[in-house]
């Protein structure tokens, strides 16, 4: 196995309207680490914002689970979603899991995740 370090990164994620930007998605038969996912306020007033597993590797349909819901960002701010812990993605005949983001306002933040990829 080739256990290649990564980085994606998303400006100007998507507004919480239902949609959802989507930061990374597992790849086929592989097993993903999500090492980091930082959210940054790029605009000068206080919003929120959501981050999402999309667990399809386990069920037919999506099995969506928050990482953080409506969570503060004060304007300029940033936030470390993950750090520290370790989450696992996959991606299988079922499907392939997700990293999804949104933010109260559109257009006010960025975001990057860092992780390990074909472990």
């Amino acid at each position: 196995m080739a256990n290649d370090f990564k980085s994606f990164s998303k400006k100007d994620i998507a507004v919480d309207s239902g949609t959802y930007s989507t930061l990374y998605t597992a790849l086929l038969n592989k097993e993903t680490i999500l090492l980091e996912i930082d959210i940054a306020n790029t605009t000068s007033s206080d919003i929120t914002v959501d981050c999402k597993l999309n667990k399809k590797s386990t069920h037919a349909s999506a099995n969506d689970v928050f990482i953080v819901k409506s969570a503060p960002l004060p304007a300029g701010g940033a936030l470390k979603v993950v750090s520290g812990q370790k989450i696992v993605m996959e991606g299988n005949a079922t499907g392939l899991d997700t990293v999804t983001v949104a933010a109260s306002v559109a257009s006010s933040a960025d975001c990057i995740v860092s992780l390990l990829e074909d472990v």
